[in-house]
């Protein structure tokens, strides 16, 4: 049977020979990062194809989460891309050790965070006619890395921006109006729901109204 070289782009920690691949090859490169672990978390992505040409960069802010749930989000965010861009080979770069050896069975995951997230990665892993995921040191991963890193910078711009006399509407509804709010046991409940990203911080002045 034909093989490749042990993990021909170096670097990685597993080497272990490829079998032979019918498919094109496609390559994503994925990284996930927590400020505070748990905090704001996101993940970022890169994706080439059997040429080595980038042909997608995603990222997304995901809320407050660890970083390892940053990594498995990536993980699911290239295998949703390639799947639904009909890509039947492809192969995961990871920094991440832990994901890596969880993925390839070499750990177990216990923690009740990162079981759906790699309950659902392992069911979508299955429906590539080829599919591979390998460990590669964090420089080897820096793309994926800074758009992981520019995610959450843009929410935190976005963030500070929510309490400035500049906020504008397209800071995801937060600017200067009033909302309308009752008291009841402890608890301050808006009349209407707010859709603002997590973390974001805001300013309240209360000021007593008569009820109709």
């Amino acid at each position: 049977m034909l093989r490749t070289p042990q993990n021909p782009r170096g670097g990685g920690l597993f080497g272990e020979p490829e079998h032979e691949v019918k498919h094109a090859t496609y390559r994503a490169n994925i990284d996930g990062g927590s400020r505070g672990n748990p905090g704001p978390a996101s993940y970022g992505v890169v994706i080439r194809n059997p040429k080595g040409e980038i042909i997608a960069r995603l990222k997304k802010y995901i809320g407050r989460y660890s970083n390892n749930v940053a990594e498995y989000y990536g993980l699911i965010a290239a295998l949703d891309y390639a799947q639904s861009h009909g890509i039947r080979a492809l192969r995961i770069e990871s920094d991440s050790e832990l994901l890596v050896k969880q993925m390839r069975g070499r750990y177990r995951v216990k923690s009740e965070d990162l079981k759906p997230l790699f309950e659902r990665a392992k069911k979508m892993s299955h429906s590539f006619a080829f599919f591979r995921i390998d460990h590669v040191y964090r420089e080897q991963n820096a793309e994926a890395d800074a758009l992981a890193n520019e995610a959450m910078d843009e929410v935190s711009g976005k963030s500070s921006a929510a309490t400035s006399s500049s906020t504008t509407s397209s800071s995801r509804g937060v600017e200067d109006r009033k909302l309308k709010a009752r008291y009841y046991r402890g608890l301050l409940q808006l009349a209407e729901p707010l859709d603002l990203p997590d973390d974001t911080e805001v300013e309240i002045s209360l000021r007593s109204v008569k009820r109709s």
